[in-house]
């Protein structure tokens, strides 16, 4: 099966003591509606952070500072392996346009179950709760 390698920020308010985390809803594709920790696809020769720089600057328009890597999660789904990077950073300045997402929302630990996340983030959102 095909594995896919992608990178995604947690873009929380404050660091280190974050109360709030970014989220975005899907506007677009197989998962369109699903809600998700924004960044995307490493191309070939492409480091994660650079990676992550470039998908957050396309889908949201936005620099962010990549602090601190956060946890590699897998998941296998029917038809493809996901192989995701993560990392805690804040904002660089403005606030985020919404390019390809339906929604954003600012997320705190007791609001992140009220969405329907994909599958590959759920698997974050408790380890997000612990850091918020």
């Amino acid at each position: 099966m095909k594995t896919v390698k992608v990178v995604a920020a947690l873009i929380v308010d404050t660091y280190p003591k974050p109360t709030k985390v970014y989220g975005t809803k899907k506007g677009y594709g197989k998962f369109k509606g699903l809600w998700e920790f924004p960044g995307g696809k490493i191309e070939k020769n492409e480091t994660s952070e650079r990676a992550l720089k470039r998908e957050i600057q396309e889908e949201l328009g936005i620099d962010i500072n990549i602090l601190k890597y956060f946890e590699k999660i897998t998941y296998e789904y029917p038809d493809f392996i996901l192989d995701m990077d993560t990392y805690i950073c804040t904002l660089n300045g403005k606030e985020p346009t919404l390019n390809e997402a339906l929604e954003d929302r600012w997320f705190t630990r007791d609001s992140l179950e009220e969405v329907i996340w994909l599958e590959g983030d759920r698997g974050l959102v408790n380890k997000v709760k612990k850091l918020l």
